[in-house]
């Protein structure tokens, strides 16, 4: 199958850093996967989901998405993407509502569409009594759906998600799980970064590990574990790369 995302030799250094950020990644991403990108802090998975988005230059290596080229084509790419990023990128004096609105104004969408969307995702979310909160007031679970609603709004063929459940409350966590699920049965692809190896396990139809900016294994998780003789992803993720998060 020919890959929606198709990184090859990437390299990335920061300016003033002794050491590459990214040396050499390759990975591929099929259609219509959920596709975890895993390793531990400074492995350089923030770097690399930073450049598919367009945020950051890369020095070399090469890039497709949808058989267009990052970032000569970053204008045609930019609508196929969903972006749900760590850090809450919501508005706290807004409402819910209000801040959904802002984002989707942003994508120029019809008035009465917009609309439809929100009323829609919010209540798949369970979040419609809670739309006219002020988003600073909301729970951290909360605010981390809105903040992946705002993600959806324009209906992106890949979700691009750095770490969507950290330090959300069970109840929270098994609703973006959920909806994650069932978003990609629907078709979107689905990029993701955790340290929750468990998570991971369960979510992913396939991962790659990275460390120190290159990929060290990768493939359908309950194959890994086998294949590496481990009892789980959290083992095998610890064996390649040294570290327990």
């Amino acid at each position: 199958m020919t890959p929606i995302i198709q990184i090859d030799n990437l390299h990335k250094t920061y300016k003033g850093a002794s050491h590459p950020s990214l040396c050499g990644l390759s990975l591929s991403v099929v259609k219509g996967s959920f596709f975890g990108l895993l390793g531990p802090n400074g492995a350089g998975k923030t770097t690399t989901l930073s450049i598919l988005c367009g945020l950051r230059n890369f020095i070399k290596g090469t890039i497709t998405i949808k058989g267009m080229m990052l970032p000569r084509h970053l204008p045609r790419i930019k609508p196929l993407i969903g972006v749900v990023p760590q850090d809450i990128a919501l508005y706290p004096e807004l409402t819910a509502d209000e801040n959904l609105q802002f984002i989707g104004n942003i994508y120029a969408l019809p008035q009465q569409l917009l609309n439809d969307r929100i009323d829609y995702y919010l209540q798949i979310f369970g979040l419609t009594a809670h739309r006219k909160k002020k988003t600073g007031y909301l729970s951290g679970g909360m605010k981390r759906q809105v903040n992946l609603i705002a993600a959806l709004l324009h209906q992106p063929e890949i979700l691009i998600l750095d770490e969507p459940t950290v330090g959300v409350d069970v109840q929270s966590r098994q609703t973006i799980i959920t909806n994650l699920q069932r978003l990609n049965k629907e078709g979107i692809t689905i990029v993701y970064t955790s340290h929750d190896m468990h998570e991971a396990e369960q979510l992913c139809s396939f991962v790659s590990l990275m460390n120190k900016g290159r990929i060290v294994c990768e493939g359908i998780p309950s194959q890994l574990i086998d294949s590496e003789n481990v009892a789980s992803l959290e083992q095998l993720f610890i064996s390649k790369t040294g570290f327990q998060e």
